[in-house]
């Protein structure tokens, strides 16, 4: 079963290792072509002029940092996932050589402190074990002012809305999984994970837990999604 796979550090690359082929095409599809549009708004919100570097987290195929090298061409990104087949298509991208991949831990970030100047992650929190422990070590290798951008699923804000975005994802998706992916029980894992995370007002009060400060959040299509900022104190 995935869900037992899904519960240790291990079985989650493993998942993500055999559903690298068709990801990309699969997140297009399940979120009805407004990814890449929510991954332009992360970049954009982390990349802005005068930066020098960013680092994005659980970086996958590495959506969100190829886009903040096209929004600013002299940035050094850096995109790290534990998943090496995944990152193994990114770097196959247009301007995948651009970016300097690195395997890593998301719990335990393989960087010295406050080198960043913005640090990004698309659908990396709610599958870490640890969610402050993965702020807090965003906290750490940002430098002060630095910026933090999440972008996330949620729980459906509407109780009208919930029915129907349960059977989004406890059959839809699913078998999407199994028709396009080849692989029902990782999109059973992933539908499940989505279905029980935690609220933007959750996870906004992990983030200023782990010592952001002015955190923002913005739910995204029919509070299914949602963007959160935070701000590393200037004087920290």
């Amino acid at each position: 079963m995935l869900k037992e796979e899904g519960d240790s550090k291990q079985g989650i690359r493993q998942m993500f290792g055999r559903i690298s082929g068709r990801y990309d095409l699969m997140n297009k599809l399940i979120t009805m072509g407004m990814e890449g549009r929510w991954k332009r708004l992360v970049a954009r919100l982390a990349a802005s002029p005068g930066q020098s570097m960013l680092l994005d987290v659980g970086a996958g195929t590495g959506g969100i940092a190829l886009e903040a090298r096209r929004i600013n061409p002299s940035l050094e990104v850096i995109a790290l996932d534990f998943s090496i087949p995944m990152m193994e298509k990114g770097r196959l991208k247009e301007m995948g050589a651009t970016i300097g991949w690195c395997a890593g831990d998301a719990l335990n970030l393989p960087f010295g402190d406050m080198i960043f100047d913005a640090v990004t992650s698309g659908y990396l929190i709610r599958n870490v074990p640890g969610p402050l422990l993965a702020f807090k070590e965003q906290y750490r290798v940002l430098r002060p002012g630095g910026r933090v951008v999440c972008l996330d699923t949620s729980p459906p804000g509407s109780a009208r809305l919930a029915p129907a975005v349960k059977w989004y994802l406890r059959l839809v998706i699913p078998m999407l999984g199994s028709l396009i992916a080849g692989d029902r029980s990782a999109y059973c894992y992933l539908a499940s994970s989505t279905e029980s995370f935690m609220t933007p007002e959750e996870v906004a009060g992990i983030m200023t837990k782990a010592g952001f400060e002015n955190v923002r959040y913005w739910p995204q299509m029919l509070g299914t999604q949602m963007i959160l900022t935070g701000i590393r104190p200037e004087a920290d």
